[in-house]
């Protein structure tokens, strides 16, 4: 599916501590331009661009973005993919990738207010109960997106202390559909994700990729 005329957005992403561009200053945009803010990031971190239009049925999210991500050293691929479609699946005003990979007190993906206030504090894997149980107290909504089988990871956080566990969001990602963005990556890509009734479409040319995202809950 192709979406056509919509709004463009720049996100940059560096997961490290610089998130500015070399100079400083983001680039200056053209006229009636979207403003492109470029990561400076370190030597070792790979840095991709994802061109992304978005059209989420469910959430009446429509959007085109330019998202600049680096790929920290200790990151899979698989965990890239995720938190790119993570981003993608909880796009709204005051979200930005943060530097979760290599600050611990951060997390993957926050969404904060106008004043600044943490939101939404979005991880991506497997976080174990503490970081959890400190992420509930840190921001009124907890979302997880998990690119992996996640049963025995679940069963692990049951009992465990986790502050608020009930309103705890898990969202299991198809690892089939993960895994075909893997075999597919490249540090350029250009694709429509559209989404409806938790099913995702991702296509590319002629190719369209599917798989579903599964909700979640801690058992009891």
């Amino acid at each position: 599916m192709t979406v056509g005329a919509l709004p463009s957005r720049a996100v940059e992403s560096s997961s490290l501590p610089n998130r500015i561009d070399g100079l400083g200053e983001p680039n200056t945009p053209w006229a009636g331009g979207p403003k492109v803010v470029y990561a400076r990031m370190a030597l070792s971190s790979t840095m991709y661009v994802f061109a992304v239009r978005i059209a989420d049925a469910d959430r009446s999210i429509y959007e085109s973005l330019t998202l600049r991500v680096a790929q920290h050293p200790s990151e899979a691929p698989e965990y890239l993919v995720t938190r790119v479609l993570a981003y993608c699946l909880e796009y709204t005003e005051g979200i930005t990738f943060s530097r979760g990979l290599s600050d611990p007190e951060e997390p993957t993906i926050g969404v904060r207010d106008l004043t600044g206030v943490l939101q939404s504090w979005i991880d991506v894997g497997a976080p174990e109960a503490p970081r959890l149980h400190k992420a509930g107290k840190a921001a009124r909504r907890v979302a997880v997106y998990a690119h992996r089988d996640a049963t025995s990871w679940l069963e692990r956080l049951a009992g465990e202390r986790i502050y608020r566990a009930e309103a705890l969001e898990i969202h299991v990602m198809d690892r089939g559909l993960v895994a075909a963005l893997v075999a597919r990556l490249a540090r350029r890509m250009d694709f429509d994700l559209s989404v409806s009734e938790r099913t995702l479409y991702v296509s590319m040319g002629d190719e369209t990729l599917t798989g579903t995202v599964e909700l979640r809950c801690l058992p009891t």
